[in-house]
């Protein structure tokens, strides 16, 4: 198992070293060569996500990255990544991955002032998970084909759909191994 991780800008080497903890391969995406190394699956961690959207599209890895979602390759997106995924994001009609058939709010919560901390349960993982919500989008509507994993204040905040996983906060920021868990199993039953 060899996993991708966008490393344009955000919380990637966090998902590296959750990754290690599982002892899960990992590499960094920077550019057209590395998306073009053998991988498993992609995770799309939080950050910025119109810098990192500027960013896929100077460095030619969008159509790239949603073309290789879309044949199968299974993907991880926390945050950002959650947007970047979105099909639709409120009042933001900027061509995106837009793999995933959810309608998401923006920086739901606010500023960075807004971001909070709680611990919820996630479909699929016998424990209360810790969520970490940095100035954090939610997930207003879903498709027919996506599941809804986790709702926190009658928000959705954790879905999948196919090959994709989604959360709005950052489980790389906690020690909880159990959704970094969960997405490997998801790509090795790929």
């Amino acid at each position: 198992m060899r996993i991708a991780i966008l490393a344009l800008q955000g919380a990637f080497i966090e998902h590296q070293k959750m990754l290690a903890q599982l002892g899960v391969e990992s590499f960094e995406v920077r550019q057209a060569a590395d998306w073009e190394l053998p991988k498993d699956a992609l995770i799309i961690p939080g950050g910025e996500s119109t810098t990192m959207l500027k960013l896929l599209r100077e460095l030619d890895l969008l159509q790239p990255i949603k073309q290789a979602i879309e044949d199968g390759l299974p993907v991880f997106g926390t945050c950002a990544g959650l947007i970047l995924l979105a099909k639709h994001v409120e009042g933001d009609d900027k061509q995106r991955i837009s793999t995933m058939d959810t309608t998401v709010c923006r920086n739901a919560y606010g500023r960075q002032l807004g971001s909070f901390f709680v611990e919820s349960n996630l479909k699929g993982i016998d424990h209360a998970v810790p969520m970490t919500f940095i100035r954090a989008p939610y997930i207003d509507k879903v498709g027919s084909e996506v599941e809804i994993l986790a709702e926190v204040n009658g928000h959705i905040v954790a879905a999948k759909q196919g090959n994709q996983l989604v959360t709005a906060f950052h489980p790389e920021l906690n020690d909880d191994l159990s959704i970094h868990r969960m997405f490997v199993k998801m790509a090795e039953s790929k």
